[in-house]
């Protein structure tokens, strides 16, 4: 089970919640089906909230479940949601049904990562992800935010840089605003500074229209990819809800080839 201990009212998370959600209190307790007075009683600490209600406006607030735990600990309630590691026995059908994702993607790349871009599993594609990068970059636990975007890492193999890089730093700022967690806002802020994103960088040219693709130097020629992210629906532990799958599809007839030909090889 989560435990940690919140040092602000849980009023003040709500309000907090709520701006970032950039929601007025009428428009919220519309939604709550709760009255404007007594939101505003809870925010400010005038009325304790019940656990439902906390959950309830944490349902409405699309809080992460990490966070609900917070808010029912700063109301003074039990943590509901548990964390439990990927590796617990409690874990295994959720662990099968990864690696059966992963291995049914084989010759593809494909990788899970957590909620800070951890590297939590892969399959042997995704390999070819991690040649050539410096030891510091690939030392346990590997982010694959800052795998990519490092100068010293994919981002020096990567020809369409300007638009990737504005993609991902992108995508951060939305889960940093989303879960409003301080170190991905650290991660975001020092990846940011590996170097310059404008709006002309996001442009995507008209042939990409479809879907951005990462074109990546391999060997003599390149590799070019497009991803989809899947995630757990309706997860009930923390560490369930927070992973990603990461699955990398071939963007041409040559790059599809050259991950078959590099898996009957055993590269």
């Amino acid at each position: 089970m989560v435990t940690t201990t919140p040092t602000r009212p849980v009023g003040d998370l709500l309000r907090d919640w709520r701006r970032r959600r950039r929601l007025s209190q009428l428009e919220l307790a519309l939604d709550a089906d709760v009255s404007t007075r007594h939101l505003s009683f809870v925010e400010t600490g005038r009325s304790q909230p019940s656990r439902g209600m906390v959950l309830r406006l944490a349902e409405r607030l699309d809080v992460p479940l990490r966070e609900r735990n917070d808010l029912l600990i700063a109301a003074g309630y039990a943590p509901v949601y548990s964390q439990r590691s990927i590796d617990a026995p409690e874990m295994g059908p959720a662990r099968q049904a990864l690696n059966r994702v992963l291995d049914g993607h084989e010759p593809y790349p494909a990788l899970v990562v957590d909620r800070f871009w951890n590297l939590v599993m892969a399959n042997n594609a995704a390999m070819l992800f991690l040649e050539d990068v410096p030891d510091e970059l690939v030392r346990p636990p590997v982010n694959v935010h800052r795998l990519a975007l490092h100068p010293e890492g994919l981002a020096s193999r990567v020809v369409n840089l300007p638009e990737v890089r504005a993609h991902l730093i992108a995508r951060m700022a939305r889960q940093v605003s989303l879960t409003g967690d301080p170190e991905l806002a650290a991660l975001h802020e020092e990846t940011k500074a590996y170097g310059p994103v404008t709006e002309e960088d996001a442009v995507h040219q008209p042939a990409h229209d479809i879907a951005l693709p990462t074109i990546l130097r391999y060997g003599d020629g390149v590799l070019s990819f497009f991803s989809t992210v899947t995630t757990f629906g309706a997860a009930a532990d923390v560490t369930l809800a927070e992973l990603a799958v990461e699955a990398f599809f071939p963007a041409d007839d040559e790059t599809a080839a050259v991950l078959r030909r590099r898996a009957e090889s055993g590269e």
